[in-house]
């Protein structure tokens, strides 16, 4: 596994994360992800679907929508109680590793990106997910993958965290193989039905943000350079407004491209290159 070093993901981060949204946003965002697909498409019809780490609640309200029996829980009172403000839906308070829920009580128990932030690894709350779910029932849990762009920067990225933690940096998640999350799953006695790696956009766009950031960094520094009268005028570069008008894609274009992008993203080998996070579906034995 890969360690990751910032900030602790504790009851006050979620907290202040889950404060930056609202509900309906993300319930918008849910309706029309290509996650949702893989977790309806996972999900037996009847009895109770319990979402654990269900921070706002938008899968629990978009689960009921389709007609579901879903319920959430989630540790964050804050996330919940902004979840409470628009939906009657039943949420509750809890901690992952010791619900309180009877053994055996759900049919299906989802988790989307929270194991990955226990320090202790994925089993304390694995072990209870299989004790509340009935025999036969039905694991979605996604976490963050060690896809192929992650495994050539290991070394590199286990650098840098060992350098956050060292500067006083705390833990925030591990990020998994295939390999390793099945291995998980296996010690718990769940049998994996289908891997889905997903959301293959996010590491481009985190080059991006940091392209984009190198790009204005670099512009910076060309005008300073520029007002000390160091620009040479054989540079010959077009008129910075020239420039900015080559650079603006009209709106049909854009969608064009970004139809075309999403198709290539969302094929298999992009995925294993790219993909952000690692979904699982998995039998309980």
């Amino acid at each position: 596994m890969l360690a990751y070093y910032s900030v602790a993901a504790d009851r006050e981060f979620w907290s202040e994360h889950w404060g930056g949204h609202t509900v309906e946003e993300l319930l918008a965002v849910a309706r029309t992800s290509p996650l949702t697909d893989l977790i309806v498409a996972a999900l037996p019809r009847t009895g109770v679907v319990l979402e654990a780490g269900c921070g706002l609640g938008q899968y629990v309200l978009l689960l009921r929508e389709r007609g579901w029996a879903a319920i959430g829980v989630d540790w964050s009172r804050d996330a919940l109680a902004s979840a409470r403000r628009v939906s009657q839906a039943p949420l509750a308070a809890m901690g992952l590793t010791a619900l309180a829920v009877r053994d055996g009580a759900v049919a299906s128990y989802v988790s989307l990106g929270v194991v990955e932030h226990d320090p202790a690894g994925p089993d304390g709350i694995l072990a209870e997910a299989r004790r509340v779910l009935a025999p036969d029932g039905t694991l979605v849990i996604s976490v963050p993958y060690v896809n192929g762009l992650r495994r050539l920067g290991a070394r590199w990225i286990r650098r840098q965290n060992h350098a956050l933690e060292a500067a006083g940096g705390k833990f925030y998640q591990y990020a998994f193989t295939r390999a390793e999350l099945l291995g998980a799953l296996a010690r718990h006695g769940f049998t994996p039905l289908a891997v889905h790696p997903y959301d293959p956009a996010r590491v481009l766009r985190s080059l991006r943000r940091r392209t984009r950031r190198t790009g204005d960094e670099a512009r910076q520094r060309a005008a300073a350079a520029a007002r000390e009268g160091a620009v040479s005028c054989r540079a010959g570069g077009a008129p910075a407004g020239a420039t900015a008008r080559e650079g603006v894609t009209p709106p049909r274009r854009r969608g064009l491209l970004a139809r075309v992008a999403r198709q290539v993203l969302y094929t298999e080998p992009a995925l294993r290159l790219l993909g952000h996070m690692l979904l699982v579906v998995a039998r309980r034995a």
